[in-house]
């Protein structure tokens, strides 16, 4: 094979490291457009969200979400043993792994469909623009870096007996369910494997450093923590585990109440850390060049996904910038746009991203907090609405969960900057509204939409007082 051929195999128009959501949204944009496409993937196709977070993980939140309307049915007449059933965790296992393989093969289709070059391996930088993967040295004219990120634990000096813990991605390998679980973290992944843990039966502690959902708007901070301890869940507030021992009945687990710097020790057949996450950057990135940042050693990118290496970009989790597959999906697509497609100007715009919180009830989000549209708009020129009320479903239940939603207004036009609700079926009705906040919407545009009735979405075409911000 002469050394032209050779060349022809090993180097491409676009060299995408990961094959996360972000990275094959990408290679696959950049293919329609006529380029030359590898992708680089060490594991499973699809990345976190397929494999071990938005996809199975929705579906364990169904089926806890059929365990609460199980519990709901006898307040509508249904008689039965409903409070009675067993839940058949390693069933339900096997099927979802099984949908998971399907979708395997789906992205293996299409990828050859549109004939990207699929490698497997380990990547590693050999310098600018160039990858060895198996010994094999790849090069490129553009090289995409989105490997994406993995669940961090604490080490056994932050947490001795961690080693006994798990992760979010272990708990997709759990064969059965544990009947005591404590859930350390209160972000997105604690509240909703609390959830799930929850729903399908078992006894639940969710630990809390600091607030539930931080990072969220304080409305839905107080609420999803009221739900959680209405539905059952012990909600340990301002306490970290310090301490884990094995023991023939368990686990025993020392925690440490920082409020008041007491300690309690209780035991669990199951603690899950779902403390942060990290990027998938290090010593494979070395000989590239780009540049990281921060603690957790992000990747520095610009408006338009590019590092600081010329022709070398980063999106996705790798970079720390609303880390949600979608927006990894938007960014990958758009810089395919840009460099394949003619499209100049094509960018992620990360403004009124609208996103979902699976707890029980569901939590929808898109645009700024309250106290956030304080702060860049000065308090005197924010105003919002809110309402609270029990959806109709729950009219004849025994067990009802709240709803509530808050629309934060900024200026005298009261342009809507954040749309916060939780409740029932809020995860189906914020996409809709994310449309109209995306093209500029305000308060007299969602009041002059004609209810839906008897909706929930209803309540937020028809709030009617205003309140100033006393954050």
């Amino acid at each position: 094979m002469s050394s032209e051929s050779k060349q022809s195999e090993t180097h491409f128009d676009y060299l995408v490291v990961g094959g996360g959501s972000g990275g094959l949204a990408s290679a696959r944009r950049a293919a329609s457009y006529g380029a030359r496409v590898a992708l680089v993937e060490k594991g499973a196709l699809g990345g976190t969200c397929v494999n071990v977070g938005c996809v199975p993980k929705k579906i364990m939140f169904n089926a806890s979400s059929i365990a609460d309307t199980l519990r709901d049915a006898k307040g509508y007449g249904f008689e039965g043993h409903f409070d009675d059933y067993k839940f058949n965790w390693k069933l339900v296992k096997e099927k979802r792994d099984a949908y998971i393989g399907r979708l395997h093969g789906s992205y293996d289709r299409n990828l050859k469909a549109d004939n990207v070059a699929v490698i497997h391996g380990e990547a590693v930088f050999s310098g600018e623009k160039s990858i060895t993967v198996n010994g094999v040295e790849y090069t490129a004219e553009h090289v995409l870096i989105a490997p994406g990120g993995y669940p961090h634990m604490s080490s056994p000096a932050e947490l001795p007996g961690v080693e006994h813990c798990i992760n979010s991605d272990d708990f997709f390998e759990l064969q059965e369910q544990p009947k005591r679980v404590l859930v350390v973290g209160s972000g997105y992944i604690g509240v909703e494997l609390a959830g799930v843990f929850n729903g399908l039966g078992s006894k639940v502690a969710i630990s809390v450093r600091s607030k539930v959902l931080s990072t969220f708007d304080h409305m839905i901070q107080e609420m999803v923590e009221k739900e959680m301890k209405s539905a059952g869940i012990s909600v340990l507030n301002k306490t970290v585990p310090t301490k884990v021992e094995k023991t023939e009945t368990g686990l025993k687990v020392t925690l440490k109440h920082t409020g008041d710097d007491k300690e309690t020790v209780e035991e669990y057949d199951c603690v899950l850390l779902a403390i942060g996450r990290r990027p998938h950057t290090g010593e494979w990135l070395s000989k590239s060049g780009v540049e990281t940042f921060g603690p957790k050693h992000y990747v520095k990118v610009d408006a338009f996904q590019n590092t600081t290496v010329a022709k070398t970009y980063a999106l996705g989790d790798v970079c720390g910038n609303i880390e949600l597959t979608p927006v990894a999906i938007a960014a990958g697509r758009k810089l395919s746009d840009r460099l394949f497609g003619g499209k100049q100007g094509a960018k992620l715009d990360y403004e009124m991203v609208p996103t979902v919180v699976f707890n029980h009830p569901t939590v929808g989000v898109c645009g700024i907090t309250e106290a956030q549209a304080v702060e860049r708009y000065g308090r005197d020129n924010v105003t919002y609405y809110q309402c609270e009320f029990t959806n109709m479903y729950h009219a004849l239940t025994d067990h009802k969960t709240a709803t509530k939603m808050k629309i934060v207004c900024a200026g005298p036009e009261e342009k809507v900057v954040g749309l916060h609700m939780i409740g029932r079926g809020v995860d189906e009705m914020l996409q809709g509204f994310g449309v109209a906040m995306k093209m500029g919407a305000t308060k007299a545009d969602f009041d002059s939409c004609v209810a839906i009735h008897p909706t929930a979405a209803e309540e937020v075409v028809t709030m009617k007082v205003p309140r100033k911000s006393t954050l």
